[in-house]
């Protein structure tokens, strides 16, 4: 009989993912087969999966936890935002069309059979699924036609834990104020509560913990204290992305202009675990720091739009500057796009058609196309001698002489540009500072020596976290609680 239970949030970011990754883990080593699964999601920070289609990184960390393959049925709707007002959605892996937030929000209760039909098929391969809401089941406005939340949990049948954030402060109101505003139906789904991110004695908690159980009737299954280690696992949420940074440390610098529509930035965890690098995430407002050693433009979602951006903030000019003074620069997928002459998007697949010049840093040029390369590669980057494997997950096609100066290959491909210099170089790969030895050997160029084993640090993270859930949290009461699907 397979179970199933849902930990949903009184906010985003309050640390379902983590949580929900703690108790796979845990779960996994008590013998149990375990799968994740977030009917929704809202993020650009995507995973390829083995069966061709992409899914939120959070859930790719989750099924690592759970010692699977991610599978695009562990988050059948991803909603990838390109503007203020509208996202790319994905179903089931595959793009199904943009839309506005208002048409979405008239349209999403039809995407519903898609999601239970992927939550059926992993519910037929494990013992116990492990539901993640998105955003909170207190927006009422929202709960129509809902899919993410409580109109999930209500069309699935399955039971839910409600869990707060002690540490942005309101925890009881949070908690309480979300069981006033649901309706009887919706509150009779909700199991138990959960605090995360305490800081300090918990002790000093154990009258609000309470008075919240007396308010709402629910039992606790905890009160979690901050896990210090979460820094280590790759960040789901753009607003994850200063933890990344490190100003002011030693090492080699790493400056990473932090775009509006900022993609696949996992890109950046490697490089963040690095002892010997001093990773910076420049925000809006602020330069590009003069002692930077390498400029990393990484992955956009609306790369017209993120290089408008860049140049609004001056960082175009501050690039050049850096380039003059003979410091290199890498571009990766949308930043690739972005150092070159120009970029057309004629069928407005980004946003509205249009052609503008790029940095012109190197001599290529991209053209926008509907067709979106997904896939899993393996690769090799022959100034090293190391192999490598990474993903692409790009539209639009780059040609142009400095392509004649690859310097990756990918499934026996030549893959890359690079200046006459070699200064600054850009790909469409994904993924690449996971491999160490590329890692070590590329950094080694920049003066780092470098011996972290980044996968081994993972799971270590993920063992230490699970260690983190089965002290402070009632992972025998969630299974208690946990219904039959």
């Amino acid at each position: 009989m397979t179970k199933a239970i849902m930990i949903q949030g009184t906010g985003s970011n309050v640390g379902k993912s983590m949580i929900v990754a703690g108790i796979l883990r845990a779960c996994l080593r008590r013998g149990m087969d375990v799968r994740p699964f977030k009917p929704q999601n809202m993020s650009n920070n995507a995973a390829v999966t083995s069966d061709g289609g992409e899914i939120g990184r959070a859930q790719a960390l989750q099924a690592r936890a759970s010692g699977v393959e991610p599978h695009t049925d562990m988050n059948p709707i991803l909603l990838k935002p390109q503007s203020t007002t509208g996202a790319q959605v994905i179903v089931q892996g595959q793009i199904a069309g943009h839309q506005d937030a208002a048409a979405f929000g008239k349209n999403k209760a039809a995407l519903m059979p898609a999601v239970l039909e992927s939550f059926q098929r992993l519910a037929a391969q494990c013992d116990l699924i492990v539901v993640e809401g998105a955003g909170s089941p207190a927006e009422t406005n929202l709960r129509e036609g809902d899919i993410a939340n409580m109109g999930f949990a209500t069309a699935a049948n399955v039971p839910v834990v409600l869990m707060g954030d002690i540490d942005r402060g309101g925890v009881i109101a949070q908690i309480v104020g979300t069981k006033a505003v649901m309706n009887a139906a919706d509150n009779a789904l909700v199991r138990g509560f959960a605090v995360n991110k305490f800081r300090g004695d918990r002790s000093l908690f154990d009258a609000g913990r309470d008075d919240i159980a007396r308010r709402t009737g629910w039992p606790s299954l905890g009160v979690i204290p901050w896990f210090d280690a979460a820094h280590k696992l790759p960040a789901e949420d753009v607003m994850d992305l200063p933890s990344r940074s490190r100003s002011g440390g030693t090492g080699c610098v790493i400056a990473v202009p932090r775009l509006p529509r900022i993609s696949n930035f996992d890109d950046l965890d490697p490089l963040a675990a690095e002892p010997g690098v001093d990773l910076r995430i420049i925000m809006p407002g602020s330069p590009l720091p003069a002692d930077a050693d390498l400029v990393l433009l990484v992955g956009s979602k609306a790369t017209i739009a993120d290089l408008a951006a860049l140049r609004t903030e001056g960082w175009d000019i501050d690039l050049a500057a850096h380039i003059r003074r003979g410091g290199r620069v890498l571009g990766l997928c949308g930043g690739y796009q972005m150092l070159g002459k120009s970029i057309a998007d004629p069928l407005g697949i980004e946003g509205a058609p249009a052609t503008v010049s790029g940095l012109g840093h190197l001599n290529v040029a991209t053209e926008m196309a509907p067709i979106k390369h997904l896939s899993l590669k393996q690769g090799y980057h022959p100034a090293s001698g190391t192999n490598l494997s990474g993903y692409e997950i790009h539209i639009g096609e780059t040609t142009g002489a400095d392509t004649d100066r690859a310097w990756l290959q990918f499934d026996g491909k030549d893959e890359g540009a690079a200046s006459p210099n070699g200064k600054v170089q850009g790909c469409y790969m994904h993924g690449l500072f996971n491999a160490d030895s590329f890692r070590r050997a590329f950094l080694s160029e920049l003066g780092v020596h470098s011996t972290l084993d980044f996968d081994e640090g993972v799971e270590e993270t993920l063992d230490a976290l699970a260690d983190h859930v089965e002290q402070f949290f009632d992972i025998d009461l969630l299974l208690d609680i946990a219904g039959a699907v």
